[in-house]
């Protein structure tokens, strides 16, 4: 690609936020293109391991305009193939733009003739825009937390990003850190083949009994948008949910799969070590320790508050108003994501209206069309 390619919006990943918020742009009349760095359809889903199951994954929600068919919903099937065909199929419905693989590098303020707009600059060329709408989501930055002996340890250590199912793991020992969602599905699946393991968590597990109610929804929303609104680095809206004590955790529990040790003091070659003395010989240490926003391309745009996160007005980045941030922070979850989406073009639909288009510069008119659209997908 030659040149640089201007549009209004660009969205910068095609998971259920991206996706959302290019139904909203198409029904808006916005001249929009999608960015998606991924190799097909299913936002960071298609990663997941094969193993975790439709029926066993925390719900997908519909997308606006088209609900997921039940053929495609069976629970019995790998959750990272039904969310593909569906979310590929959803952008072949709507014609969505979508361009992949396109890597963003940076996003940056335009000069010259593009004063007034964003560069996003990709590895297949620039795109111009007057507003932004990033959905990149987690997937991309695992959390890799750091401890003493970490360097030294001989077996395999892998974070849930890169785990592929149980089978990797037979007759070995193995030490599952973190108490979130996934390290307890890690576990739950590892107690038929791994020969013993070890689960290790900062703080002791929030198990919930009942169903998730509205209320109790809002509640944690509530809670993770305090923080954004703060300029602090969000929570995850799954890991403030809570973990639901269903039939399968008890019996778990009452096995032994599920019981909880403190985090240890140090890692040696051969294992853990607790401060006690007491030790676990492991072959493997699975970190199961969540993932950070991916938004460093957005770096050159100095959004970042001296907390460390990027403060948030709703959808919109306090700093700059023709940024927007969806499927992050209280938008971080299948149903937020739609909400955001549609949120951010409403939102993004005024702006452009009330702001009068600067005139094209000699050098800045449409470059050949970069990438041929494809199945969506990105981080969300």
């Amino acid at each position: 690609m030659s040149g640089i390619v201007r549009t209004q919006v660009v969205v910068i990943g095609s998971g259920q936020a991206g996706l959302s918020a290019a139904f909203f742009l198409r029904r808006a009349g916005l001249d929009f293109v999608v960015l998606d760095h991924s190799p097909g359809p299913g936002g960071a889903w298609q990663f997941r391991w094969p193993t975790l199951t439709y029926g066993k994954a925390h719900r997908v929600h519909d997308l606006p305009g088209m609900p997921l068919a039940a053929a495609e919903a069976d629970g019995a099937r790998p959750a990272a193939e039904v969310v593909a065909e569906y979310f590929g199929a959803y952008e072949r419905t709507f014609e969505l733009p979508v361009r992949r693989p396109v890597n963003v590098a940076e996003v940056r303020e335009g000069a010259g003739t593009e004063t007034g707009r964003l560069q996003v600059v990709t590895d297949a060329g620039t795109w111009s825009a007057r507003a932004l709408v990033n959905a990149t989501g987690t997937w991309d930055r695992p959390f890799w937390p750091r401890y003493p002996g970490q360097e030294t340890f001989r077996g395999r250590q892998l974070h849930t990003a890169q785990y592929r199912g149980p089978q990797d793991f037979a007759g070995q020992r193995v030490v599952v850190v973190g108490g979130g969602a996934s390290g307890t599905q890690h576990l739950l699946e590892l107690a038929g083949t791994a020969a013993e393991t070890a689960w290790v968590t900062r703080r002791p597990p929030v198990w919930r009994e009942g169903p998730f109610t509205e209320d109790w929804g809002r509640a944690v929303v509530a809670r993770v948008d305090e923080r954004v609104r703060a300029g602090l680095p969000p929570k995850s809206v799954v890991g403030e949910t809570g973990l639901a004590l269903t039939d399968e955790v008890r019996a778990a529990q009452a096995a032994g799969v599920l019981v909880r040790r403190p985090v240890f003091e140090r890692i040696t070659p051969d294992g853990v070590a607790w401060a006690d003395g007491t030790v676990f010989r492991a072959d493997a240490i699975l970190w199961a320790t969540g993932f950070r926003a991916a938004v460093d391309h957005l770096a050159p745009l100095r959004l970042r508050e001296p907390g460390g996160g990027i403060r948030m007005e709703g959808t919109r980045a306090a700093r700059d108003p023709r940024i927007h941030l969806v499927g992050y922070g209280p938008s971080a979850s299948t149903i937020g994501a739609n909400r955001a989406g549609r949120t951010a073009v409403r939102e993004l639909t005024r702006l452009l209206a009330d702001t009068p288009e600067p005139e094209p510069g000699p050098d800045s008119g449409p470059g050949p069309v970069p990438a041929e659209p494809g199945a969506v997908s990105a981080a969300v």
